[in-house]
Order: structure tokens, then sequence, then C-alpha cells
């Protein structure tokens, strides 16, 4: 499988997984800003290892007037462009030799940790707010979309933005196009004209997956998975242009989406108000109907009673559960167990759904939800039909081709 400096691909049960084959340097990252902030060497520069995620570490930096930042350093999946699409400058020959990003620390504390102590009121406005947020990112209000074509953003033909005019869409960053292999492929990388474009391109990129899988692979497992996701997949193929026209006049209305919107990824103050969103990896121009996607933080299950927290077990009734007033989970349990705390999850993410359902609507009139399930279900199939629901995508493929109307459900596929 192909690598890159500073990067090897782990393949495990599920998915591909990047690893760090030597971690930055911290010596370097700190002559990287001392150069970048004019920092004489008699002066201190603090840098310590901050988190990491999947393609990234953090690193927090000080600088002699007490101002923090956070330095982000990024593994090379999809060199140029997967930096690019979030930063306006890029910068390739640097002491840290790795791709990095240097950001202001915002403040605030992500919504997750203080979701169990803010009130009910406090929920409503943050949805409010994020449903506020999703309309601005789609252009209410405006003439006419933000962007034409599917693509992650990039500078108008510069490499700075002091010299850019603008920014358009460009070669699509996601995931399925560089993990691994993928990026070898010799496909269409956008921007794309239109959804019909851009989820050929995807489904053409498994397809390429498990005809590798099927040339080189011995093992007999492999081979049979992957002519069974190979056969759903041509029947998903075929069902695109039932959903989106082939060819537009010119290319379709895009706004930016954000696709991770969940509570780690939004930071609050004291009084659960929003202070910064957070992981603008990977975001792109996408159609309008993606926008109908409810934010990460809103999906989950109909649980439409209040759970009586009298009715549930205390933490200490339950084995292997901790009595802490902090749980294992970082949050504060209140004495009950963890069944109690995700059946009220699922009670208030019903109660919010509406919340930012009518504020959306309220912001924006034209908001197509309740039209658009049949885009949302294919795009959702594509995603998963190369893993575990596999066989179920299939069928529910097979109930569209014969011309029923059935919306995409993992447990009724």
């Amino acid at each position: 499988m192909p690598s890159k400096d500073g990067l090897r691909w782990e393949e495990t049960l599920f998915d591909l997984v990047p690893e760090w084959t030597r971690d930055p340097s911290i010596a370097a990252i700190e002559t990287v800003c001392r150069q970048q902030f004019s920092i004489p060497p008699e002066e201190t520069c603090s840098v310590a290892f901050h988190a990491s995620g999947l393609f990234n570490k953090l690193y927090s930096v000080e600088r002699p007037d007490g101002t923090h930042l956070i330095m982000r350093v990024s593994l090379p999946v999809y060199p140029r462009h997967k930096t690019r699409a979030e930063v306006a400058t890029l910068r390739n020959d640097n002491l840290i030799g790795f791709e990095w990003i240097l950001m202001e620390l915002m403040d605030g504390t992500p919504a997750h940790t203080r979701w169990r102590a803010m009130s009910m009121g406090q929920k409503v406005a943050f949805t409010e707010r994020v449903a506020k947020f999703q309309a601005e990112l789609s252009g209410f209000g405006k003439s006419e979309s933000i962007f034409r074509g599917v693509g992650a953003l990039d500078l108008d033909n510069t490499d700075d933005v002091k010299d850019s005019k603008g920014v358009a869409p460009g070669l699509l960053v996601s995931h399925e196009f560089f993990m691994g292999g993928h990026l070898c492929y010799d496909i269409p990388r956008g921007p794309f004209r239109s959804s019909h474009d851009w989820l050929i391109a995807e489904l053409d990129i498994i397809l390429r997956h498990q005809t590798a899988i099927l040339e080189n692979s011995e093992d007999e497992d492999d081979r049979e998975d992957a002519k069974n996701v190979s056969s759903v997949a041509r029947k998903l193929l075929a069902l695109v242009p039932k959903f989106f026209p082939a060819a537009l006049e010119e290319p379709e209305m895009t706004a930016l989406y954000h696709h991770d919107l969940h509570l780690n990824n939004i930071l609050v103050n004291e009084q659960g108000e929003i202070t910064a969103v957070l992981d603008w990896e990977c975001v792109s121009a996408m159609p309008l109907w993606m926008s109908t996607k409810l934010p990460r933080f809103l999906e989950g299950p109909v649980r439409e009673e209040e759970p009586q927290k009298d009715k549930y077990l205390d933490a200490d009734q339950i084995p292997h559960e901790s009595t802490a007033a902090v749980g294992k989970s970082g949050l504060e349990d209140q004495g009950k167990n963890d069944l109690y705390f995700i059946h009220q999850m699922e009670y208030e993410a019903t109660q919010l759904r509406k919340v930012y359902k009518a504020r959306l609507k309220e912001l924006w009139p034209e908001w197509p939800l309740e039209e658009k399930h049949a885009e949302i279900d294919l795009f959702q199939a594509i995603s998963q039909c190369d893993g575990i629901w596999m066989k179920r995508i299939g069928r529910w493929a097979d109930r569209l081709e014969n011309g029923e109307t059935i919306q995409f459900d993992i447990s009724n596929a």
C-alpha cells in the first residue's frame, strides 16, 4: 500500500487507519513559532503536546506575552490539498517536516463536558444558535447559493490569501478520496458539477478498491466480500440517475457543510453559550440537500417520554460503575447509572430536533427537510455499502429498483 514520509496505513477489521511513523519534533515546532512571531532566543516560547486526532497532532504554544495558540501538525494523507482546503497559505519547506496550521486557542469548553449541567433552556438556546449557524452557511437570505459545484474550498489561482480575490470549490478533500491507496486512483476529484457526478465518483472509488482486492488478495473470505460489495455498489450506481440528473446547464448550487457537529466540536462558556465551532477538516461546499441532514448531536432514537430519574438504579447499585462524582465518562453522574443519561440524551435530542427544525424553518422558509429524505438515504447507503450493512443495503436497493418507496433504515433494510 502506498506510503509517504511519516505516514503508514494500517488495515483494521473495519477500516484503514493512518499511523505516524515518527513524531513531529517539538524543538522544530518551537523554531517555526519563533520564526513566525520573531521571538528572540532570550525570550520564552513554550511548546507542549496537547492532543491528537485521526490525522493530526495538536501542540499548545505560549508566546512571551502570554498569548496561547494551537499548532496543528498533519499527516500527509492528501499532500497540499487537505491543508490548503483549510487555510489560505501553505508552506512545504519547513523544519517540522509535516504540513501545519498555527491557530488561535479559542476560549470555551467542549459542550459535551457541560451538557449534563446545562438547563433545558440553555440547550434550546444552544440548538437555535446551531440552526442559525447552519442557515448562515447555507446562504439563507441571498438571491442564490454561495457557491456552485461540489468540492473543498480553494483560493482563486494563487497560493497566498493576500493575492486571492476569493475562494471557490476545488478538488474534493474527503476520506474516501485519500484513504490508503485511493489517492493513486485515476478518477475525477472535483470540483464536481453536480450531485450525480460526485456520487458516481464515490462509487467508482468503492468499485476500484474491491477490484484491487479481487486481483491481489488470496484470502477467499476477502474475495467473497469484495464480490458482494461490488454487486451492491453497482445496484446503487444504477439508482443515482433516478435521484439526480446527469446533466445540468450550470454547476449545481452548493454551500459549506460541516459534517461533524457533535458536542465535542462545539465550545461553550460557563453559561452554555457557543464560543467556537471546531474541526473544519474536510469541510467542503456540498449540495444544498446535504444541509437537510441533522447535526450529529441531534441524531439518535426517538424518545418522547422524559425518563424519571427515581426509576433508575443508582450508580453504586450497578457492578463496575463508579460511585465518584465524576464517573468513567468524565461527566458528572449525579449518583445515577449510565442508562439514565443515555435515555435522557435521547429524550432531549428528540425535543431539540423539533426546536432545530422550527428555528431553521423561521430563518430559511424554503428549507426542504421533509422533501429530501430520498437524496439523504441514497448518500447514506453509498457511504456504508462497503461496511457491515452491505447486505441490508443491497436488499434496500432491490426494493427501490422494484418500485417501492421505502426510507433507508438499517433496521428495516
